[in-house]
């Protein structure tokens, strides 16, 4: 089974690039998590921060890339994945990322209005149409 669920803050804006057929669009960010806990020794609080990065392809990519910015608060789901690539200097380079599959709004809404919305989700397979087609129903909060 190769499934995880984080939820974290944006570390950047979101990085939307659109595939050379025209028909794929994908987005990239990096997210942040915080772990707090006190140290049993010495009673003081300490912290620790992963950072990992999420790539989301076509709808949901779109999306993301208009509703979310650096900071902003996101419940993610989906699969690891692992790149490999050449650097520059020729070293072999390679990374786990998380494909997502779903995520959630988490935290005040875009609107500005303080509401949280963690009931919504945005499913993998959405309907296949455009930006124009989307409707006051389609805005998840």
């Amino acid at each position: 089974m190769n499934k995880v669920i984080l939820m974290g803050n944006l570390t950047r804006d979101p990085e939307m690039r659109h595939l050379p057929n025209g028909n794929s669009s994908v987005v990239n960010f990096g997210l942040a998590m915080n772990e707090r806990w006190n140290d049993s020794q010495s009673g003081e609080q300490k912290e620790t921060v992963c950072f990992v990065e999420v790539e989301a392809w076509n709808r949901q990519a779109e999306v993301i890339d208009e509703y979310f910015k650096k900071g902003s608060q996101i419940l993610v789901e989906g699969s690891l994945k692992f790149d490999q690539w050449q650097a520059e200097d020729g070293s072999n380079r390679n990374r786990l990322k998380v494909r997502l599959q779903r995520f959630e709004f988490v935290g005040p809404n875009p609107n500005g209005n303080g509401n949280s919305n963690s009931e919504q989700m945005a499913n993998d397979e959405p309907p296949a149409r455009t930006t124009a087609d989307v409707s006051d129903d389609d805005v998840p909060f």
